[in-house]
């Protein structure tokens, strides 16, 4: 469930950074102004402490200087004096060392004598009270100031100093060498707390890491306020154009100001009032053309039913006319069969036309009614010596549709197979999965070039006008299959290839209202018993 519930706010998130210009906008700037702040942050916080360590390395170094002479002045006035007292000395010479330092209160040190020096250790080392040398002064830092050149040299580490509540502070160990009379040489160690200075240097980096951060902020609310007054007008035209594209001619976008919006404002209102006269002139036109051609279909009923009264009478009786009027005769019913499918495709297509058409929808066995499409053209299949095969494999071939058109796409499709498959096998393909019914029909016949299946469903159109037809068709036949499937919510579409034949798919969903996602049946499908089907 909760990845159920990470992968919709996912989707959700996704399809919101898609949908939102102002939304990218607004994120781009900020992320970009992060970036660079957060970079030049860096570069200012690094910068800072540097100069500050820097700083206080100079003061330390100073300070550990002006220790050194002082305490070496001081066993250098002992030697002077009468009676020798190096003790006392060494005492001297610390409290010198650290007076002499900068930050008395903050520094610690040490007078440790320095290793293979003979004699007794007189002076005994002198270190403030809580310092552990061992563990502050690193046995290289001690190399270094022992084997120093002759004249006076500083030496310095950066060290850690442990507090009583577990932590540590930074700090500065600076070494130097001092020459004790009589017992050689002896290290001198400063040791500068830093906590001040990192306290410092805290205070700073939370200051400039605050501004850093209003700063960004402050980039996006104006971000958001500019994008918002510039994204504002251009997603008003969006929602103006939407409501346009689905009819509604007579929105418009409210024009103010002189600048650019407003100018995209009127150019966009006077597009809308043009496009607004040449649909209403279109509309117009349209209703006045399936109006004349329904009264046309309506008052040609009337005569032709008395043309076709009087024709059948003549048919009936052409028997006794001579051959000459009886091939009149048999001419005349022959149009006037046709001129009736013709003013029926008409009046059908007029329906199409006007958004008149009703469906009659009820659950429907597809491959019956494809078994009934199939005898209705068994007269004309077995006149062109041509058989038709039936695969259906199984599945859910029952689907929710109009029984009377989709029957009358698969007559359709049948006969256009008879005239054009050459008296060739015709094989009918029906599957289907859970949510869409597919019925497929193949003919091995001349096939259509590219060209021609672009202009198929087209009204009036044939591929080849002077092939002989054995149906009689009107040219709307595939025009309405089309109008049909679609009504359904359905796909009929068609491969053809010259000398190969042609395939026309039909898919309908199972179910009124669902979408169409694929169809089950493949164009053209692959049969498995294709050769014996050609044979």
């Amino acid at each position: 469930m909760r990845e159920f519930s990470w992968r919709a706010w996912r989707r959700r998130a996704v399809q919101l950074w898609l949908s939102s210009l102002q939304l990218r906008t607004v994120a781009i700037a900020v992320i970009l102004s992060a970036l660079a702040v957060g970079g030049i942050g860096i570069y200012m916080s690094l910068s800072i402490g540097n100069n500050l360590f820097d700083s206080r390395l100079a003061q330390a170094l100073s300070a550990s200087e002006r220790s050194t002479v002082a305490a070496q002045t001081r066993f250098d006035a002992a030697q002077q004096s009468t009676g020798l007292d190096l003790d006392l000395a060494m005492g001297n010479a610390s409290r010198a060392a650290v007076q002499s330092s900068a930050t008395p209160a903050g520094t610690r040190f040490a007078i440790l004598r320095s290793a293979d020096q003979t004699g007794a250790r007189v002076p005994v080392d002198v270190t403030t009270p809580g310092l552990d040398t061992d563990a502050v002064i690193s046995q290289e830092l001690r190399d270094d100031v022992v084997n120093a050149d002759d004249e006076p040299r500083l030496y310095w580490q950066s060290v850690s100093l442990p507090r009583e509540d577990g932590g540590v502070d930074p700090a500065i160990v600076v070494g130097s060498l001092l020459e004790v009379p009589t017992s050689g040489q002896y290290e001198l160690y400063l040791v500068y707390n830093l906590s001040d200075t990192e306290d410092t240097l805290s205070f700073v980096q939370s200051t400039l890491w605050l501004g850093c951060l209003s700063l960004v902020l402050l980039i996006g609310a104006v971000t958001y306020f500019v994008v918002r007054l510039i994204v504002g007008p251009v997603k008003l035209a969006a929602e103006t154009s939407q409501k346009l594209a689905a009819g509604q001619l007579e929105v418009r976008i409210p024009e103010k100001g002189d600048d650019v919006i407003a100018t995209l404002a009127r150019s966009f209102n006077g597009m809308a009032d043009s496009l607004q006269r040449q649909i209403t002139r279109l509309a117009s036109l349209s209703q006045v053309q399936q109006r004349f051609v329904s009264d046309v279909s309506h008052e040609l009923r009337t005569p032709l039913t008395t043309i076709r009264l009087a024709g059948d009478v003549l048919y009936d009786q052409r028997d006794t006319f001579p051959p000459a009027t009886a091939r009149t005769t048999e001419l005349l019913h022959t149009q006037v069969q046709r001129f009736e499918l013709l003013l029926a495709d008409l009046l059908e297509m007029s329906r199409y036309d006007a958004g008149a058409v009703d469906l009659e929808m009820e659950p429907t066995n597809l491959v019956r009614l494809v078994e009934e499409a199939i005898d209705a053209v068994a007269t004309l299949s077995e006149s062109k010596g041509t058989h038709i095969r039936l695969e259906a494999p199984g599945g859910y071939f029952a689907a929710e549709v109009d029984a009377r058109r989709i029957r009358r796409i698969l007559q359709n499709l049948l006969a256009n197979a008879i005239d054009h498959g050459e008296g060739k096998p015709i094989v009918v393909y029906v599957d289907s999965d859970e949510t869409a019914v597919a019925i497929a029909v193949r003919d091995y016949g001349v096939g259509m070039t590219a060209a021609a299946m672009d202009r198929v469903f087209d009204r009036f159109w044939r591929a080849d006008p002077s092939r002989q037809r054995s149906t009689g068709g009107t040219g709307l036949g595939l025009a309405i299959s089309l109008e049909d499937a679609a009504l359904h919510g359905g796909w009929l579409e068609v491969w053809s290839a010259p000398g190969e034949g042609s395939c026309f798919r039909l898919t309908l969903p199972r179910l009124r209202g669902t979408a169409l996602s694929g169809s089950p049946l493949e164009l053209p499908p692959e049969p498995s018993l294709r050769e014996e089907t050609l044979a």
